[in-house]
């Protein structure tokens, strides 16, 4: 069991320790605090040691609880930050405001609380005189190009014009509050340092390895974010690419990626998206050692091996922009890169029952792309075509993405091997997948589904490509609604997949519970009064509304199209025994 150092204290105890000597580490996202967090912080500190704005009111032993801080002991013992940087930093620079305003002040208590704050702030010798070279914090944040400002404004005191950091920003801040606060209590002014240093409270949580240390943060974190991967594998590739001399190259590069996955990967946090991106890196890292086994490690314990070895290849990075704008390509529908084919597979793929072709496609363009960072469009488009068919019918007969890791695992390395994706020993039995098919409940709630009306609607040539965020629902051609007046002789029958198309949300939610003789002219964009609206782009859709009536007998009949549209469909792609 993982040992923990746990023990409460005030804010004097904590910064003024001799030992501490703490680091905010380069993997640690930068300086994010502004004014509304400060203003909350100075609230609620002085409404605690100045109450009812009377400082004779406080009591000595009134505490105020600030929160963790959550550290690990460092190769060269610091205490590395994981988790209340933020809170910590700022407090810092609240201590430094109070120290510089009051440096005039010669009153027994203003110099005993002006001692006490050198003694948080600076290191001291054994006669406890400060070093003011020598701060009892340090930041090595790799994307922070401010944390120098902080660190000068902590030697001197001072926020110069040219500073524009948060930093310089909160301090100006404080600086204003703490004028205020002396011109409106100018006998309180050194109660409320002395109460801060003496009666707010942290909990330093010190653990043993960086490892225990953020899982802590993640379990006591309900608030601020826990340090991602992500964040992890930036300190390792900075601390590779400043012993190169190349710190500057690597932190412009990081930014891209960081914006480019939020964009590809659409997400709100650079962090998650770039996990995502460096997972689906792992599947062909994996493929390239020839892994097969079905147990995927943890995508930070994979990386860590051998100190971080991946990170220190020179190609990492470079690998990780190409697979990134390749995803980026996808995601926008780059017809300059793609054929309208390869784009229209694409998109069916958006709609998989899972998630497993993110990563087998991956390995498929890292091993198969040509110097333009291309890939040959006639192979490209008949891997999507497999891979479809197999993931489809592979859900259906053994559901769960956990049964599909072994054939597609094994796919990977045939990939990297220059072999042909055949998943030989994972064809389906036709009379076996007739028969799954039949008994099975195509229900709306199941993603396969909709993923198999998705590949049905993109089998007719004639479907156009849609575009990647257009809102589909799943629609009831005969409506469920109409089961009411009109029941069908098998109720079962209203969840076939003969009975159930994509459609445009703006039109289903227009179109739900009509008879279709109504709905074909949502269908089409032509309301009862003669309006024109936007028709569908579903293609078998705008077929279908010219029929006069579809009931029972339809239903049955495209139920059988489809099935047996899928069964050529694994064919076409030898996947039958």
């Amino acid at each position: 069991m993982s040992k923990l150092n746990i023990d409460q204290k005030t804010i004097k105890g904590l910064f003024s320790d001799k030992k501490s000597d703490f680091l905010i580490p380069d993997y640690q996202r930068p300086y994010a605090w502004g004014e509304n967090e400060c203003q909350t912080l100075w609230d609620d500190i002085f409404s605690f040691a100045i109450p009812e704005d009377d400082a004779t009111k406080f009591k000595q032993d009134d505490e105020y609880y600030l929160g963790p801080i959550v550290t690990f002991k460092n190769e060269i013992n610091k205490q590395e930050i994981i988790d209340g940087q933020q809170r910590l930093t700022t407090l810092m620079l609240l201590l430094r405001a109070f120290y510089e305003r009051s440096g005039v002040m010669q009153d027994k208590e203003t110099k005993t609380m002006r001692k006490m704050i050198e003694q948080c702030i600076w290191k001291t010798n054994e006669f406890d005189e400060p070093n003011k070279e020598a701060l009892k914090i340090n930041s090595e944040v790799a994307t922070d190009e401010d944390k120098e400002e902080f660190l000068q404004i902590l030697k001197q005191g001072t926020a110069p014009d040219n500073f524009k950091s948060r930093y310089a920003d909160n301090y100006r801040f404080f600086e204003k509050k703490i004028t205020s606060f002396l011109g409106s209590y100018p006998t309180f002014f050194p109660y409320l340092p002395i109460r801060i240093l003496n009666n707010c409270i942290l909990l330093p949580i010190e653990a043993e390895n960086q490892d225990t240390a953020l899982r802590i943060f993640s379990t006591l974190n309900d608030r601020g974010k826990p340090l991602s991967d992500a964040d992890i594998f930036k300190a390792e590739f900075y601390k590779y690419y400043s012993k190169k001399g190349e710190k500057d190259t690597f932190i412009e590069k990081w930014k891209e990626l960081e914006q480019t996955s939020i964009q590809t990967f659409k997400t709100n946090d650079s962090s998650s998206s770039l996990d995502e991106l460096f997972t689906r890196y792992m599947y062909y890292l994996r493929a390239k050692q020839g892994n097969t086994n079905s147990t995927t490690e943890a995508l930070r314990k994979f990386y860590e091996k051998e100190y971080y070895k991946e990170l220190k290849n020179e190609s990492t990075l470079t690998n990780l922009e190409a697979l990134l704008y390749f995803w980026y390509d996808v995601n926008t529908q780059n017809k300059e890169r793609f054929s309208d084919r390869v784009l229209k597979r694409l998109f069916v793929l958006n709609y998989a029952p899972n998630g497993m072709w993110y990563y087998i496609v991956s390995v498929y363009f890292m091993h198969h792309q040509e110097k333009n960072r291309t890939l040959d469009d006639s192979q490209f488009f008949n891997f999507l075509e497999k891979i479809t068919a197999f993931i489809w019918a592979y859900a259906l007969t053994n559901p769960g993405v956990n049964a599909l890791r072994t054939p597609v695992y094994r796919e990977m390395v045939n990939i990297i091997n220059d072999k042909e994706v055949t998943f030989e020993d994972f064809k389906f039995d036709k009379n076996n997948f007739v028969s799954i098919f039949k008994n099975f409940k195509f229900l709306n709630q199941r993603q396969i589904t909709r993923s198999m009306i998705t590949w049905w609607a993109f089998h007719f040539e004639a479907q156009e490509l849609l575009p990647i965020d257009c809102r589909l629902d799943i629609e009831h051609i005969y409506a469920r609604n109409r089961m009411k007046s009109e029941p069908l002789s098998s109720e079962q029958d209203i969840d076939l997949l003969g009975n159930k198309s994509l459609l445009e949300q703006r039109i289903n939610i227009r179109a739900s519970d009509y008879r279709f003789a109504d709905k074909i002219l949502y269908y089409q964009g032509i309301r009862k009064n003669n309006k024109v609206q936007e028709a569908t782009s579903i293609y078998e859709l705008l077929e279908l509304s010219k029929l006069s009536n579809f009931d029972e007998v339809n239903i049955v009949e495209r139920n059988e199209e489809i099935l047996k549209g899928f069964l050529e469909f694994l064919n076409k792609n030898k996947l039958l025994k």
